[in-house]
């Protein structure tokens, strides 16, 4: 029996990104494909919201189910904007009003080292066995007060890697593929998807 699983998220650039990571191991869906809505994300940490996502999806279509919840933690912001980033300058706030945002915040630390981490963390939901998988990825950089690079979405123009030089937004999709917080997370998620001997349905 085919191998399938649903993608709880309504983030088309991050919908496309976990394809690339999954790859051809199994037959990936989206949560759009069942014209399943968004679900309110009420949890205080990444981890509850990936739950929260994951189980939402897994609940309405009985399939294996993953979910992704990131953000971007900046030292100097006590780890702002968080579980928040996707809506920091708003709830309906654009990549660049959020970038804008958090420019501000920082302007004043001009002097500072801008210390800051993308986190990403992957809730596997397993309806048939009931059974639930966490796994964590982060990338570690700091922040530029000066947007570089078209490439990739979110805070990536912002986000800057001393070892390559260059911003997340500078970087190409296999690039970042290899190197950012979710395909860290969606590594240890796929080796623990590969080594599954049974078929979803």
């Amino acid at each position: 029996m085919e191998r399938k699983i649903v993608i709880a998220t309504m983030n088309d650039h991050k919908a496309r990104e976990i394809k690339s990571l999954i790859g051809d191991h199994y037959n990936v869906l989206t949560q759009d494909y069942f014209s399943i809505p968004a679900v309110p994300e009420t949890g205080k940490t990444f981890e509850e919201n990936a739950l929260i996502k994951a189980n939402h999806v897994a609940e309405k279509t009985d399939l294996l189910t993953l979910a992704d919840d990131s953000g971007l933690e900046v030292d100097l912001l006590n780890g702002e904007p968080g579980i928040y980033s996707s809506r920091y300058a708003g709830p309906n706030a654009t990549d660049d009003e959020n970038n804008q945002r958090l420019i501000k915040e920082l302007e004043r630390y001009k002097c500072e080292k801008m210390t800051a981490r993308f986190h990403s963390v992957i809730a596997i939901v397993e309806p048939s066995q009931n059974k639930k998988r966490i796994f964590h990825g982060t990338w570690e950089g700091r922040i530029m007060l000066e947007q570089k690079g078209n490439n990739g979405f979110g805070y990536d123009p912002l986000f800057y890697i001393d070892d390559l030089g260059a911003t997340a937004g500078e970087l190409t999709e296999s690039q970042k593929n290899r190197l950012s917080h979710r395909a860290i997370a969606m590594r240890a998620a796929t080796n623990y998807l590969v080594s599954k001997t049974e078929y979803i349905k």
